[in-house]
């Protein structure tokens, strides 16, 4: 089982919970005008299955009728930078309207940290109907739409304003589906034939995941700790173990990507991502070496 215990991040300056402690005012969101990028590095996710049963962990809830053991609120309730990279891992799971499930491990994520933090929505307090759930208990899930076509998928953290980015997913359950929802996506868009998705590409990017995983504006708002379509638990499949998975303690941490405008900002290193994971939105070869 994948967890997140500590993490010896490559490149940047490693902006650790301790250093972040000491600057409490700074809390965060996501950018307006980010482009959905596509995923850069090959391979697939191919040769994952049902692993032994997790360990208990104080943040799970009582297994619900189906089965499944949703993280809780006190997961979500950690500092913005802590939540972004105890995300690395874990599984974003949709129950479809019709009972399909759709299940991927989170491998790259954003912080936005409000206040002083340009490149968030939150930027100096300001809260408007828009961006409210940025200001909801730790877990809300926030969804803003950008060039009136695709959604961002953002949970809220401790501290008002403060919001983390979903960037990218490994697809584990339900391929075919996002496969279908995903090349649905594309032909509105494009009004024209395309080609089937790699695996890598299928949600290799925030506005991919939100098409693969169908979510839209009418999640804005609902709890990840209760919610009956949308939810985050710990990983329960079984990987090889390689130099590219999380426990190994190779998380990436570099700038955030489409936020260029927001001056110091723009560069801090506020983005994380496993390292040598092919469904990585966008790999930074400088950082890496």
């Amino acid at each position: 089982m994948i967890e997140i215990r500590e993490i010896n991040v490559i490149g940047g300056r490693d902006m650790s919970s301790q250093s972040w402690a000491r600057n409490r005012r700074l809390r965060s969101t996501p950018q307006d005008d980010e482009e959905p990028r596509e995923g850069t590095a090959g391979g697939n996710s191919d040769g994952d299955s049902l692993a032994t049963p997790m360990k208990s962990s104080k943040y799970f809830q009582a297994e619900d009728a189906s089965g499944f053991r949703r993280l809780g609120r006190d997961f979500f309730d950690q500092p913005c930078v802590v939540l972004a990279r105890a995300l690395l891992g874990k599984v974003l799971t949709r129950r479809l309207p019709g009972g399909e499930i759709l299940q991927g491990r989170v491998v790259e994520t954003e912080a936005y940290l409000g206040g002083d933090d340009l490149a968030s929505h939150s930027r100096g307090g300001r809260q408007t109907p828009r961006n409210s759930a940025m200001f909801m208990e730790p877990g809300t899930i926030y969804v803003y739409q950008i060039y009136g076509l695709y959604y961002c998928l953002n949970i809220s953290s401790q501290g008002p304003g403060a919001a983390v980015l979903l960037r990218a997913l490994e697809p584990l359950e339900g391929e075919e589906t996002m496969q279908q929802l995903r090349t649905r996506a594309q032909k509105r868009a494009a009004a024209k034939a395309t080609r089937p998705l790699k695996t890598r590409q299928l949600c290799g990017g925030p506005a991919k995941l939100c098409q693969a995983f169908a979510l839209n504006k009418t999640f804005d708002k609902k709890d990840l700790a209760s919610d009956t379509e949308l939810w985050v638990e710990e990983n329960r499949y079984s990987q090889p173990q390689t130099k590219h998975d999380v426990e190994s303690k190779n998380v990436v941490c570099t700038s955030r990507i489409g936020v260029a405008s927001a001056a110091e900002w723009a560069q801090k290193p506020l983005r994380f991502y496993i390292y040598g994971n092919p469904c990585v939105s966008v790999i930074d070869r400088k950082v890496q070496g």
